[in-house]
């Protein structure tokens, strides 16, 4: 692994960036840039802490029994699902929601930009070890834009000489206060595939709000979606671009407890809520094209 010391020299921005050892002893990119503060693992390529300067909370739910080991995936922030989204595609036993999350990207750029913002490209080539997973030519970016608010755009590029398809997501975990009393809006009336219940297709009424286990993707997404959360006094606003899906998930009781890297009680302070090509909306990337999938993340306060 590249060592911290190297990879300040190569993209440490004074004042405001800098690459510390994180945990597992994996890189993390620090952010203070004035606008906001934000983490950054290196290994899976993943947003885990954003905070705009004036807020008391952040805005992402980070697991206190995360794991922080090679191979397995961190609970929390920003995971990136790629290049499917849930189960292998194909059945063949491959691991759920892609190869990316769990497997070490590098360092591409770091900038200051004129609005005050801090940039990051992080990338991850095609390889022999993911040839054996998904025998395709690719070259994925991921651009980070911490300011006062937080952008992602996920690029896949295909450098092989035939075109493929992919599904993907940002899997974001929002932090909330209390999941009692936190509702989505911009879902009303939609097209659903629940999960929960062995994937029957549904319609929403109303807002959405959560009781049990959700599990469901949304289909035709349009307008931008908004997360209330009554307990933190805030408005969670999701804007994207390239993604007509979304996913709501939240674990409840019974899977909180079953999860080894996540808090028995933790399902009451999570929600994720993210943006995706999913389902029945999958991308196809022709021979020496690219893909972009953009999300845009804000807080609002409750005046």
């Amino acid at each position: 692994m590249t060592t911290i010391k190297k990879l300040n020299s190569e993209f440490a921005i004074q004042e405001q960036l800098k690459i510390v050892e994180g945990q597992g002893g994996f890189p993390f990119i620090e952010i203070d840039n004035g606008k906001a503060s934000a983490l950054i693992s290196v290994y899976a390529g993943q947003v885990l802490s954003f905070r705009p300067v004036n807020e008391p909370e952040d805005l992402l739910f980070l697991s206190g029994q995360a794991y922080y080991q090679e191979g397995k995936a961190i609970k929390g922030g920003v995971p990136i699902c790629w290049p499917w989204f849930g189960p292998d595609p194909e059945g063949q036993g491959r691991p759920g929601h892609g190869f990316v999350r769990n497997r070490t990207w590098s360092l591409s750029s770091t900038e200051a930009t004129p609005e005050g913002e801090t940039k990051v490209v992080l990338k991850l080539k095609d390889d022999d070890d993911t040839h054996e997973i998904w025998p395709r030519a690719f070259n994925l970016l991921l651009e980070i834009t911490v300011g006062h608010d937080l952008t992602l755009a996920l690029i896949t590029r295909n450098t092989g000489e035939n075109s493929f398809a992919i599904t993907q997501a940002f899997h974001t975990y929002f932090k909330v206060g209390d999941i009692d009393g936190v509702k989505v809006l911009g879902l009303e009336n939609l097209r659903y595939l629940d999960k929960v219940d062995n994937g029957e297709e549904k319609i929403q009424s109303g807002e959405v709000t959560l009781t049990a286990e959700v599990d469901r993707i949304y289909n035709d997404v349009e307008s931008d979606l908004t997360i209330v959360d009554q307990a933190l006094a805030r408005r969670i606003i999701i804007r994207s671009i390239s993604s007509r899906t979304a996913v709501v998930w939240n674990p409840w009781v019974t899977i909180a407890k079953q999860m080894a890297d996540l808090g028995d009680e933790d399902y009451k302070n999570l929600i994720c809520v993210e943006t995706a090509n999913a389902a029945e909306e999958v991308v196809e990337i022709p021979s020496g094209g690219e893909g972009r999938l953009i999300a845009r993340y804000s807080i609002e306060r409750d005046q």
